[in-house]
């Protein structure tokens, strides 16, 4: 077997893309511009939201979702707040609640679906809790009409990461879509590519216009004449140099507006390949009870396949990882596992219940394998094949 005869990630691009990249550089211009704007209406509408911003990354995404929240004044969400996150996720989930001043109150997952639990989420809601920040992880679906239910009922908000989980549905309806804002990220190893890139979507006029503001130094520059976050003068030499929000530069290049606007045409057929994927994976991982798959309620979209070692396997992680890389399989941890168990922990302001069971679990014996949106059904039979020699 080659090194990769099962990569994690794989391009979704052809021709199409590299004629995306040529026409901006012939177009000679590279920063934020027509392209990226272009690529935010068309993502909003295909989705159903009123707004896209795109930003340089997912990540970043997150960072100035949250910022627009926490500066939005219909929003009550403040320094000391608390903001209710799973207990498995990936860093940049965390980072910006920290970062904004916010206190991060982490809650188990389900062991099976890999989502925080709606029940637990409400046993942890507080006098201080004022925001539940749901992730949809691998392109399975949170149980976010739930989440958003306690939300209402708690008045508290509901935001989305929904960065691994692009085109995953409940009912018909995107997730990134059921919270005050929804977060995705274009990165290579993403449902589609923009080579960096993130967007956050959202219904609301004021975060839209705020994270606007944020994404460019906070300044006033890229807003409206009439705009909620600040009035301008109509003088120009005073509007793009007047700054109203304690802002970033996170702004996307053209090339990845460009890229996106093509990739967009593509999401329906990239997620099917992907859920063909899922149902051989389902089927020949069925009825093992030395492997736990990740179980999906709605409809997903099938970021990669997660395996949880149990019985014969349990506690076998690193043997498992070392024959999947001889196979030529690439795999590696459950996004960060139990992040309440990084180093980073001592520097973040964070309530850690006693007890993360399934997260700790996921920690000790995760993984998770690629997926892709052509068919695959020889790499997920030498999937199989290596998990049955070594059980």
């Amino acid at each position: 077997m080659t090194a990769s005869s099962f990569p994690l990630a794989t391009t979704t691009w052809d021709e199409a893309e590299y004629d995306a990249l040529q026409r901006v550089i012939a177009g000679g211009r590279f920063t934020m511009g027509p392209e990226v704007r272009s690529f935010e209406e068309e993502f909003a509408a295909f989705f159903g939201s009123n707004h896209a911003v795109m930003v340089n990354s997912g990540s970043s995404a997150n960072l100035i979702a949250l910022a627009a929240a926490v500066a939005n004044p219909n929003v009550d969400l403040n320094p000391g707040d608390e903001v209710i996150v799973p207990a498995v996720s990936w860093a940049t989930t965390y980072f910006p609640v920290h970062q904004l001043g916010l206190t991060l109150r982490f809650v188990d997952v389900n062991i099976d679906t890999l989502n925080m639990d709606p029940q637990l989420v409400e046993e942890a809601i507080g006098p201080r809790t004022k925001a539940i920040l749901a992730v949809s992880l691998l392109g399975n679906p949170a149980d976010l009409s739930r989440l958003a239910s306690i939300a209402s009922e708690n008045k508290l908000v509901l935001l989305e990461d929904n960065c691994e989980s692009l085109g995953s549905k409940i009912e018909n309806r995107y997730t990134g879509t059921f919270g005050l804002v929804g977060t995705f990220s274009s990165f290579f190893s993403h449902h589609i590519s923009t080579m960096e890139g993130g967007l956050i979507l959202t219904d609301d006029l004021y975060m839209y216009q705020a994270m606007l503001s944020l994404r460019a130094h906070g300044w006033t520059r890229d807003l409206p004449a009439d705009n909620l976050i600040f009035p301008k003068t109509g003088v120009a030499f005073e509007d793009h140099f007047r700054f109203v929000l304690p802002g970033y530069n996170v702004r996307p290049l053209e090339m990845s507006g460009a890229l996106g606007r093509e990739q967009l045409k593509k999401v329906p057929g990239l997620i099917a390949g992907r859920q063909k994927n899922a149902n051989l994976f389902t089927e020949r991982f069925a009825g093992r009870s030395d492997v736990r798959t990740q179980f999906v309620a709605a409809e997903s979209s099938w970021f990669g396949f997660s395996l949880i070692l149990e019985d014969k396997l349990a506690g076998r992680r690193a043997e498992v990882v070392e024959a999947l890389t001889t196979a030529g399989i690439e795999s590696r941890p459950i996004v960060a596992g139990n992040f309440t168990r990084n180093p980073v922990m001592s520097q973040l302001n964070a309530v850690v219940p006693a007890s993360l069971a399934a997260a700790d679990k996921i920690h000790v014996d995760g993984l998770f394998v690629g997926n892709h949106h052509f068919p695959i059904p020889n790499e997920l039979d030498l999937l199989l094949d290596t998990i049955q020699r070594i059980s």
